[in-house]
């Protein structure tokens, strides 16, 4: 059977956030601006018609984004051991860049975490345990290759700015010890609904960030962050197929992404 008669009646959902000025966002990174740069009328052509363009300025890793391996070092070291300083130049990364990413097209685990909790939305600083995360998963099972997102129903906040970003009373996501429980089973990609994929606690900020060492320099596991999951919550989906496929920004650290779930 040919793969477009197999997803007849599928349905596609949109996980990435809306990008606009204003929009939250970690204040690590560049805001993300756009500005028409030529408007309707500024020049028509000899027929009558005219064109609009704008300038866009952004961070690799504001709005629904992916990490790159190169993100994040250690010590100086990025994944296997490769020093940071031996890939960086003025031009970004050689090695390890959001470039080298190969498009995800497969299956994708959702372990709703929220849901398990019996709430709509974690509370702030809640910090996501191994245990659960096995709740969540339940009778499924995750395959080495697969993609993980956690439900936690924070992009339900993403019109509240101040309290989505969560630097006064925090943000849920997992500790370190869920990232370890995540990396033994060998994802693809794991992701997320927050700025950082991180258990923040209040008044901490991202002082550390523990998670994105476990996945990006000790594991090779790439993070997608600040994506909308509110209606594949809503549907109760637990696994469907992901299509993950961020710019290719040559050398750089991370790039915005519009990621698709294909839900039967």
């Amino acid at each position: 059977m040919s793969l477009w008669k197999a997803l007849e009646g599928a349905r596609v959902l949109d996980l990435a956030q809306p990008m606009r000025e204003g929009m939250p966002q970690s204040p690590n990174h560049p805001p993300f601006r756009m500005t028409l740069e030529r408007r309707h009328g500024d020049l028509v052509r000899p027929d009558g018609g005219s064109a609009a363009n704008e300038i866009i300025v952004t961070g690799g890793h504001v709005g629904t984004h992916v990490d790159a391996l190169a993100h994040v070092s250690q010590d100086g070291l990025l994944y296997g051991g490769r020093p940071a300083a031996e890939v960086m130049s003025h031009e970004g990364f050689s090695s390890l860049a959001i470039d080298g990413f190969e498009p995800y097209v497969g299956r994708c685990v959702l372990l709703d975490v929220a849901a398990v909790q019996g709430v709509e939305t974690l509370p702030p600083g809640y910090e996501i345990t191994p245990d659960d995360l096995s709740l969540a998963l339940g009778d499924l099972e995750i395959r080495a290759g697969d993609a993980v997102l956690v439900g936690t129903g924070w992009s339900r906040l993403w019109s509240s700015g101040e309290q989505f970003v969560g630097l006064r009373d925090g943000v849920p996501g997992p500790g370190a010890e869920a990232a370890r429980w995540l990396a033994a089973h060998r994802p693809r990609v794991v992701g997320g609904e927050t700025i950082a994929f991180e258990h923040i606690a209040a008044d901490r900020g991202h002082a550390t960030l523990p998670v994105h060492r476990i996945m990006l320099v000790e594991s090779g596991i790439n993070i997608v962050e600040t994506m909308r999951l509110t209606e594949l919550l809503d549907s109760g989906t637990r696994e469907f197929l992901l299509v993950l496929n961020p710019l290719p920004i040559a050398g750089a650290t991370g790039a915005p992404v519009r990621p698709l779930a294909v839900v039967g």
